[in-house]
């Protein structure tokens, strides 16, 4: 079923709301880890290393848990509660550490924005639903970057400055490289995309 593809654009907000955390009251002369109990996220909960109650792992930089964990159980989201969700990141996603001071997990690796950072994640998600009394089984993987600094977007697709597809925009900075989606009762097997450019995460380091 295609619209399980769907899920994974919704999961925007994921990393840039839930993982927020409270500003700090002033600048510390290091970087503040999540073991020292003062990093909150966006609802005032202490940060602690390992998964927290929604499948939160800040420190080993994943989440482990069903969709409508990601958004604490939220209403909308329960059409697709029988989803399970995985999701990996580096640290220029995001870090398990601020360093900047301003009481939030680092961003972009003293980046001024993801452009040209390096940042990555992945999303892996998997379900079931029911056909003409069959019970068919799906799952979706996709590879995200930041595009390079000397990247250009042209009609929603990022391309590399020798003029190769890097993959479509999705997030702003960033660019789908490569998705498997696997739903036989759908007539989907395997590699749906794959980046001219490259699949690879080393081809985007900084």
């Amino acid at each position: 079923m295609r619209r399980r593809r769907i899920l994974m654009f919704v999961l925007a907000a994921i990393l840039a709301v839930v993982a927020a955390a409270v500003p700090a009251a002033a600048k510390p002369s290091a970087c503040t880890t999540i073991q020292s109990g003062t990093l909150f996220n966006s609802i005032g909960e202490v940060l602690t290393t390992g998964y927290d109650q929604w499948g939160y792992n800040y420190q080993a930089r994943l989440f482990n848990g069903g969709y409508c964990d990601i958004y604490r159980d939220a209403a909308w989201c329960q059409p697709y509660e029988d989803v399970t969700v995985v999701m990996k990141w580096n640290d220029a996603r995001m870090s398990n550490k601020d360093c900047t001071g301003d009481g939030l997990l680092d961003r972009h690796c003293g980046f001024a924005s993801y452009i040209g950072s390096g940042a990555w994640e992945t999303n892996h998600q998997w379900g079931d639903y029911d056909l003409d009394g069959k019970t068919c089984h799906w799952d979706y993987f996709v590879k995200i970057v930041t595009a390079p600094a000397d990247a250009t977007l042209d009609a929603g697709v990022w391309y590399a400055a020798n003029g190769t597809e890097i993959g479509p925009a999705i997030w702003g900075d960033f660019a789908v490289i490569q998705e498997v989606y696997n739903d036989p009762c759908g007539g989907e097997h395997g590699l749906a995309y794959k980046s001219p450019f490259s699949p690879g995460f080393g081809a985007y380091a900084p």
